[in-house]
């Protein structure tokens, strides 16, 4: 029979903290000499959120020590661990020795030491050790990487190791000394100091070496430096970020100087930040600026052709929204270089809804403005444009007899325009628009045997819209796309400066089917037919003429192992006009996705050639640690690679290693083939990043 005592009666902890009782389970607990308390088999102490598991305890009630024979388990907490052969300590454990001794910090960290001194309730000290987070099995092997040191102390307070005379080894080779080293506890998730460097190969910039430098600033916020060093250039990298009760903020930059624009200062700054506002306002903003063109290409940051800085702000519920906006751009295409001052440069907006519901339905009023600026003098080229306007909108919808379903519109908007710098338009415009649509649907549903559930949907709508002849530039509308989102929309056209008009009917038949083992499938096969012939819209947007292109579109779910959506335009003659196309496949390690797209030119649209091109991405995990990653992307018009990206990843339970290779084939004015070669190393066990349970070595015999 196990014997229960409590510190009071026995003098395990001092009378002062009787609040903070200790509790002692043991098989057998007996008094010797009226002084030592022996407790025997199976120990168990329990004191102040400290546990301790031992086969024999010996407490001193005249030196108030306690000796203890091991082995020893000694439980601090929720993330600290000791396991020791034998112990002192006084009657608190808070102080004391523990000799061959093992510490083990949030089930990651382990640091071996012939002795552990503890020191109140904030310090370890621990002599001759190693300290590793990679899993040593009992037969012995050499870890991954581990720290060698005379002296380790951890400060359980801040939360810091504090190395003394460290060397670094991997595989049991030593490849660096620290004389002093400090690294953060797996439970501390910052701490000021260098970073583990990244090897970086770029065919622009030669061989080089990033080494980051990471620096708190407070509870709330921390700055990352990284020098960037090759024969090539010399870079700093920065990245600051920040949050508040209201928000937040990221900013990434950096400076160069580099032999591809000697004596230049190269540079690039890009921003993101979001915050709450009285009256349930949101405001966000992004900025992004570079010194040239080929800045961000040429260093690898962000590939991309325009660079856009916004801000805005943003309030929407249920049933109002608000919006405000301000918005850059700057172009980095080469051919658009050549036109940049008559590109729109600067663009503000804003746009307000309010929803009524009324009877049945509900009324949609709305209101917008918007300036558009361009930075070229010249008439024409330089139009610039002020546009105000307001619109109200009607919707219902009913269910009547046999199920029909019967969804009704109708919109009357205005626009006021004052155009300057372009002949081609009166300076001060007014324009009104009306429309009308009446839509019936009949759902027809069926639930076969197993709970298979089959939906066929008919529809058909009628639409009939109609603007003032007043000529307005078209600012927003010169892009038009025809997919299952719009087929029953009152415009095709995506902005205000233009709208589909005249009488027309949109049909369509739709499918879905859902069944008892996962899988899904969905069609839509529907076109436009018109009353007269529209030149509204480009022949490459397959909208043009009195009948539109055919609209087909499918979805495909086996169960998330395999999936495909497809969108295909397709003539009368079933010649296809534009395709797109994308897959996925799952298959335990293995993923999959690629896509297809395929345009005709339409050179209104600012596509003077067809566009053919498939994209392909792969995820493959190969055995416990390795992970193979590629993607690719190839021009079929052009026969050429347009790039290719490989990674390769490496991931043990202390140890991570990233290895990735891009190669660009663009070959422009602006963009040269280039290659680029990053390599990183993690180690896993410092900071509070958890680790991986799959990729956790197993040890066998």
């Amino acid at each position: 029979m196990r014997a229960l005592l409590t510190a009071i009666v026995l003098g395990l902890a001092p009378s002062a903290l009787a609040a903070q009782q200790a509790t002692l389970v043991a098989d057998s607990v007996r008094i010797e000499n009226d002084r030592l308390l022996v407790a025997e088999g199976d120990v168990q102490v329990a004191y102040d959120g400290q546990v301790l598991n031992a086969p024999r305890l010996t407490y001193d009630r005249q030196t108030e020590r306690i000796d203890i024979d091991g082995p020893i388990t000694f439980t601090e907490g929720p993330g600290t661990i000791i396991l020791a052969n034998e112990a002192e300590l006084d009657r608190d454990l808070r102080n004391g020795i523990l000799r061959s001794a093992r510490l083990v910090l949030n089930r990651q960290l382990q640091l071996a030491a012939t002795q552990v001194a503890r020191v109140g309730d904030r310090y370890t000290q621990l002599s001759n050790t190693v300290t590793s987070s990679c899993e040593i099995c009992a037969a012995g092997g050499t870890p991954t990487w581990e720290i060698r040191a005379r002296k380790v102390i951890h400060d359980r307070q801040e939360r810091l190791i504090y190395f003394d005379r460290a060397t670094f080894r991997i595989f049991g080779l030593p490849v660096a000394y620290f004389p002093r080293l400090t690294l953060p506890d797996p439970e501390r998730r910052r701490k000021a100091g260098f970073l583990i460097p990244r090897l970086a190969f770029n065919s622009r910039l030669s061989f080089g070496v990033k080494q980051p430098y990471f620096q708190p600033l407070g509870e709330h916020a921390d700055l990352t430096l990284t020098g960037y060093v090759s024969s090539m250039t010399r870079t700093l990298e920065a990245r600051y970020r920040q949050t508040f009760a209201t928000g937040a903020i990221n900013v990434n930059a950096a400076l160069s100087r580099d032999e591809l624009q000697p004596d230049t200062d190269r540079w690039y700054v890009l921003a993101r930040g979001a915050f709450q506002v009285p009256r349930d306002f949101r405001l966000e903003f992004d900025i992004q600026a570079a010194s040239d063109d080929s800045y961000i290409f040429d260093y690898d940051y962000d590939f991309q052709n325009t660079l856009t800085s916004e801000v805005r702000l943003i309030r929407a519920d249920r049933d109002t929204l608000l919006r405000g906006r301000v918005t850059q751009y700057e172009t980095l295409r080469s051919a658009e270089k050549r036109i940049e001052d008559e590109l729109p440069s600067l663009v503000t907006d804003v746009v307000g809804e309010r929803r009524i519901p009324v009877g049945p339905g509900e009324i949609r009023l709305g209101f917008d403005a918007s300036m558009l600026g361009r930075s070229s003098d010249e008439p024409g080229a330089g139009r610039d444009v002020v546009t105000v306007g307001g619109r109200a909108e009607y919707l219902d919808r009913r269910v009547l007899g046999p199920g029909l379903v019967w969804n009704n519109r109708a919109r009357v908007s205005g626009q006021f325009y004052r155009t300057e710098q372009d002949p081609a338009f009166a300076t001060e415009t007014a324009r009104i628009a009306a429309a009308v649509s009446t839509q019936v649907s009949w759902p027809l549903s069926r639930t076969g045997p197993g709970g298979a559930h089959h939906l066929i949907e008919p529809v058909g709508a009628l639409t009939w819209a109609e603007q003032s002849a007043a000529e307005v530039p078209n600012e927003d509308s010169v892009i038009v796309e025809f997919d299952e989102g719009n087929l029953f929309a009152l415009s095709r056209f995506p902005g205000n400066d233009t709208i589909e008009t005249g009488l027309r009917a949109d049909l369509a038949l739709r499918y879905t089917g859902r069944f008892a083992d996962g899988k899904a499938l969905g069609l839509t096969l529907g076109r436009v037919l018109r009353a007269e012939a529209s030149d509204e819209f480009a022949p490459g947007t397959g909208l043009a003429g009195r009948r539109s292109d055919w609209l087909a579109a499918g979805q495909v779910d086996l169960g998330g192992a395999f999936g495909v959506t497809s969108r295909l335009l397709l003539d009368d003659d079933l010649g296809a006009r534009r395709s797109e196309t994308r897959a996925t496949f799952r298959a335990g390690p293995l993923g999959v996705t690629g896509s297809y797209n395929w345009l005709t030119a339409e050179p209104l649209e600012n596509r003077p050639d067809d566009i053919e091109e498939v994209e392909l991405s792969t995820r493959l995990r190969v055995g416990r640690h390795w992970r193979v990653g590629l993607n690719g992307r190839y021009d079929l018009t052009g026969s050429d690679a347009a790039e290719a990206n490989l990674a390769l990843d490496y991931a043990t339970e202390c140890l991570r290693v990233a290895l990735q290779l891009e190669r660009i084939f663009t070959d422009t004015e602006r963009i040269r083939p280039s290659t680029t070669f990053n390599f990183g190393v993690e180690l896993v066990g410092f900071g509070a990043e958890a680790t991986n349970e799959t990729y956790r070595r197993t040890c066998r015999g």
